[in-house]
């Protein structure tokens, strides 16, 4: 599958707005019966399109109210130390995200908390102490105007 036709992004599209859809509803909702639809999904997870289904966790419900963007600075490391600042950095449950960048820093972190006092120790006790760590640069996000949603299907 190197290509998706109309279908196959309207599949994606419906399954990244609601992951429990039944097969006969998104089928319905993409104008395909359902034998073709389930076979399409099928075909999209098999492919890597689909990753995974699971639920989106209001963070603040569960008494996370603080969400950081942290800036990491590694010293200049080798490969095998890279690798243990990446297996270190995936085994913290606080850092919900990390993506190498481009310009100042090495990783930009995404990093939520119960509140800014644990948030401090937090980063005092783990963050800063993680291998080959130079500096950590903090913004705190201030409110949310949109978050990681759906991904945008039009003509790609």
């Amino acid at each position: 599958m190197e290509t998706l036709d109309a279908y196959d992004r309207a599949i994606l599209q419906h399954l990244q707005a609601n992951g429990r859809l039944t097969n006969t509803e998104l089928a319905q909702r993409v104008g395909l019966s359902a034998a073709p639809c389930w076979r399409r999904v099928r075909a999209l997870e098999a492919a890597g399109y689909i990753l995974g289904y699971r639920a989106e966790v209001d963070r603040h419900k569960i008494g996370l109210g603080v969400l950081a963007f942290v800036r990491l600075d590694a010293d200049q490391i080798n490969t095998a130390q890279l690798r243990q600042l990446e297996d270190a950095i995936r085994a913290i449950p606080e850092i919900v995200s990390c993506h190498y960048i481009s310009g100042a820093g090495t990783f930009e972190l995404q990093v939520v908390g119960r509140d800014l006092a644990q948030f401090s120790k937090f980063a005092r006790e783990v963050l800063i102490q993680l291998p080959n760590v130079k500096d950590l640069h903090t913004s705190f996000s201030l409110g949310e105007v949109k978050a990681a949603g759906t991904l945008p299907l039009g003509a790609t």
